[in-house]
C-alpha cells in the first residue's frame, strides 16, 4: 500500500490492520517459511506440526511409565539487543532453548517439547525466520521437540527493528529418580562444565562496559585475535542436556546447579539441602581470557564477578568422591570440560569462593529474599 492510498482509506474512513502496522500475511508467511524448521525438531511423542490452536505431545510414546513433568521458562535478556545491533540473530534462539532446557536438566528432567513466543514492532521475515531457525537448532541439540509458538506483531511497542524473545519448556523424569538435592552432604565433590561464554547473564554491564570504553565489537578480540569482539560475546550459551543425560540416568549425579544469574556464589546454594555448605576454589581453574578482559576492562571486584558472570563454569555437578573419575569420564567423552571446582563441607546453607583474590560467602538470592 501507497502513502497515497493510506491516505484515502483513511479519508474514506475505512481503515485495514495492515494500515495500523500488522500484516496477516508477513503472519502466514513466517508460518509457512519455518514450517520445515519445526517438523524438523520432531522426536517421540511429538510430531511437530504447527497451526493448531494448541500442541500435542504423549509422554507414554516418548518411553515414560509414571512421570513427573517439570517446567520452566526464561528469556534471553539484554543480550538480544547486541544482536540487534550487530545483526546476529543466529544464536539467540540456542540461548533461548538453553536458558529453559538447561534449568531441567538439573531436576533430572528430559526436555519435552518446547514453545517460543517473538514479539516485535513489525515482523521482517528474513529476521524472524533465523530467529527460529536458532531456536529449531537448539531443540534438535537439546533432544525437544518445537511444537508451538507465538509470533506477535505489535506496532508502537517496540522501536524499529527490535524484537523480544520468551522460551517455554517442559521435560519429565521418573518419579523418584527427580534431582533434588537432598543426597548431597559433607564430602560431596563439585565438578564444574565450562562455559562457552558470557552465556545470557550479565549483559547490562557488558553493554555499558562496551559503551563507556568505547569497544570495536567488529574487530578482533584483543585476547583472542582469531574472533572478533561481538562474536566472543553473543557465543551461544551452551547446552549441557544430552551430555549430562547418561550420568544421571545411571545415578551418579546427586544435585545440579545451572550458572545464571548469582554467578556461583548464589546458584550452588539453590541445591543445596541444609547443613550442607559449598567451598569453591576458584583458583582450580584457569579463568576464561573473555572473563579476565571483562573484569580488567570494567575493574570489576572479584566478589562482582562471582555474582553477575559465570566465569567459565555454566553447570556445577556434585558427586561422591567415588562417582567423580565416572562421570568425568562420562562428560570428557561427551565433549564437555570437566573442571574440579570445589567440595561440601559441614555448615550453613550457603556458597564460599575462596582464591587468591579473596574470600567471599553468599545464600542463594531466594533465600536471601524471602528467609533474610
Amino acid at each position: 500500500m501507497t502513502g497515497e492510498e493510506t491516505d484515502r482509506t483513511a479519508e474514506n474512513g475505512s481503515y485495514t490492520y495492515a494500515q495500523a502496522g500488522v500484516s496477516i500475511e508477513a503472519g502466514n508467511a513466517l508460518v509457512k517459511a519455518i514450517g520445515p524448521l519445526v517438523k524438523a525438531t520432531a522426536r517421540p511423542g511429538a510430531d511437530a506440526d504447527i497451526g493448531g490452536f494448541g500442541g500435542f505431545f504423549d509422554p507414554k510414546a516418548a518411553g515414560f511409565k509414571d512421570p513427573l513433568l517439570v517446567a520452566a521458562n526464561d528469556g534471553v535478556g539484554t543480550k538480544l539487543k547486541l544482536a540487534i545491533d550487530h545483526d546476529r540473530h543466529e544464536g539467540v534462539g540456542v540461548d533461548l532453548v538453553a536458558m529453559c532446557v538447561n534449568d531441567l536438566i538439573v531436576q533430572g528432567a528430559e526436555p519435552l517439547f518446547f514453545l517460543d513466543y517473538f514479539a516485535t514492532g513489525k515482523l521482517e521475515n528474513g529476521v524472524a525466520e533465523r530467529v527460529v531457525a536458532s531456536i529449531a537448532g537448539g531443540c534438535k541439540e537439546s533432544g525437544c521437540a518445537l511444537i508451538g509458538g507465538e509470533t506477535a506483531e505489535m506496532p508502537g511497542m517496540y522501536a524499529a527493528g527490535d524484537y523480544d524473545l520468551a522460551g517455554f519448556c517442559v521435560g519429565a523424569v521418573e518419579r523418584g529418580e527427580q534431582l533434588t538435592g537432598e543426597k548431597v552432604a559433607p564430602g560431596h565433590v563439585l565438578l564444574g562444565l565450562a562455559s562457552s561464554g558470557v552465556h545470557s547473564n550479565g549483559f547490562s554491564l557488558v553493554r555499558r562496559l562496551a559503551a563507556d570504553k568505547g569497544w570495536k565489537l567488529d574487530r578482533p578480540a584483543l585476547f583472542d585475535s582469531d574472533v572478533l569482539l561481538i562474536d566472543a560475546l553473543l557465543a551461544p550459551t551452551r547446552i549441557y542436556v544430552s551430555s549430562l543425560l547418561p550420568a544421571i540416568r545411571a545415578g551418579e549425579v546427586d544435585a545440579l546447579a545451572h550458572i545464571t544469574g548469582g554467578g556461583l556464589l548464589e546458584n550452588i546454594p539453590r541445591v543445596l539441602p541444609d547443613g550442607a555448605h559449598a567451598v569453591v576454589q576458584a583458583d582450580g581453574w584457569d579463568q576464561p581470557r573473555l572473563m579476565a578482559f571483562l573484569q580488567a576492562q570494567g575493574q570489576i571486584e572479584p566478589e562482582e564477578m562471582a555474582r553477575t558472570f559465570n566465569c567459565g563454569v555454566g553447570m556445577v555437578l556434585a558427586v561422591t568422591p567415588e562417582n567423580v573419575d565416572s562421570v568425568t569420564r562420562r562428560l570428557e567423552a561427551a565433549g564437555e570440560t570437566v573442571l574440579r571446582v570445589g567440595e561440601v563441607i559441614a555448615g550453613d546453607k550457603g556458597c564460599t569462593v575462596r582464591g587468591s583474590q579473596g574470600t567471599w560467602s553468599a545464600k542463594s538470592a531466594w533465600e536471601a529474599t524471602h528467609l533474610g
